[in-house]
């Protein structure tokens, strides 16, 4: 079970010990990595995988690979496919629940604008129902209801990763608005500023966003800054510059990475302060590939980037590192149909 950090891989270890009546599939569908969790009616993982996300994969081509990476899940788990109850994705982008459509994707596979089926498709290849929700979202629900967010009443949750996504929880209770609430990663930081791939100027993602970040290392690259970041993406096998790749680099000192996380850092504090001043929760959770990688050291310093800007600076809510760790995803999807 690659991937699964060593206290997750004990509770999938312990859970698959127990007898279990019924299952529930959970996938966190990411720009990277699909990942992947079967587990019992209180969250607790009974199996887990993780697959690449194909890099430039057409919408059925993604599903394929999501349904993959569930049938590994569950070969894990110990569990035939009659046992399975139901699927919950987490997807970024624009999410109709109800349609069970997903559309404005950019940083999956070569990315779609129009309304795609995906829980029809993925659910005629699991032979299961298949319930779609916003990603940062359900996550920031496991988070709430298992996690780092459990002391709390309000939180936002920033999920750092190849975008920046958010959900909100207020008073207990998630805040959808009217289906995009929490989009963090898509207020504008700077007025004319980066292009940002959902091509709006001016995006924290612009910015901080691993896709956008990546971009600008190239570029920089190309132009013949100095870096070991594309030297550390093929030692690891990688086509991209995963959060592994990123976090070697910033232990390496890599003058280049560190100016980019650096600068990441700086805009996210903009950002995230300015959502601190109207919603006024109690914490912020830190969770995505690069948030959980790079953990509590950089989640103090996006603190500290937060602090100039924050209208109260005395009651500013502290930066919980995602308890949950890149399994929150998964899990909190499976959490999503297991409600349903």
């Amino acid at each position: 079970m690659a991937g699964v950090r060593s206290g997750h891989t004990e509770e999938i270890r312990k859970s698959r010990a127990r007898p279990h009546a019924k299952a529930w599939g959970g996938i966190d569908l990411g720009g990277t990595k699909i990942e992947a969790v079967v587990a019992d009616a209180e969250g607790r993982p009974l199996g887990h995988s993780r697959h690449p996300t194909p890099a430039d994969g057409k919408p059925e081509e993604v599903v394929r690979e999501m349904h993959a990476a569930l049938v590994e899940a569950m070969g894990s788990a110990g569990l035939s496919a009659h046992r399975l109850v139901g699927v919950g994705v987490g997807a970024p982008g624009s999410v109709d629940m109800k349609a069970g459509t997903l559309a404005r994707v950019s940083n999956v596979g070569r990315g779609w604008t129009e309304p795609y089926p995906l829980a029809r498709d993925l659910s005629a290849l699991a032979h299961s129902r298949v319930v779609l929700g916003n990603d940062v979202q359900v996550a920031v629900a496991a988070e709430f209801r298992l996690g780092a967010g459990r002391p709390y009443r309000s939180v936002l949750g920033v999920w750092w990763g190849t975008g920046v996504g958010g959900g909100l929880i207020l008073d207990g209770v998630p805040w959808l608005g009217r289906g995009a609430a929490g989009e963090v990663g898509h207020m504008v930081v700077k007025p004319d500023g980066a292009q940002c791939g959902c091509g709006r100027r001016g995006c924290l993602e612009a910015y901080a966003g691993r896709a956008n970040m990546e971009r600008e290392a190239r570029k920089a690259a190309n132009d013949g800054e100095k870096t070991k970041l594309f030297g550390w993406m093929k030692k690891k096998d990688r086509s991209r510059l995963t959060s592994s790749v990123w976090m070697k680099a910033l232990e390496e000192g890599d003058a280049l990475a560190t100016h980019l996380i650096d600068r990441a850092l700086r805009m996210m504090g903009v950002g995230l302060a300015s959502a601190i001043n109207l919603t006024d929760v109690d914490a912020v959770i830190l969770g995505g590939g690069l948030g959980t990688r790079l953990g509590p050291k950089y989640a103090e310093r996006l603190f500290h980037a937060m602090h100039p800007h924050i209208f109260i600076p005395e009651r500013q809510p502290p930066v919980c590192v995602a308890a949950l760790g890149e399994l929150s995803g998964a899990i909190g999807a499976a959490l999503l149909v297991e409600s349903r």
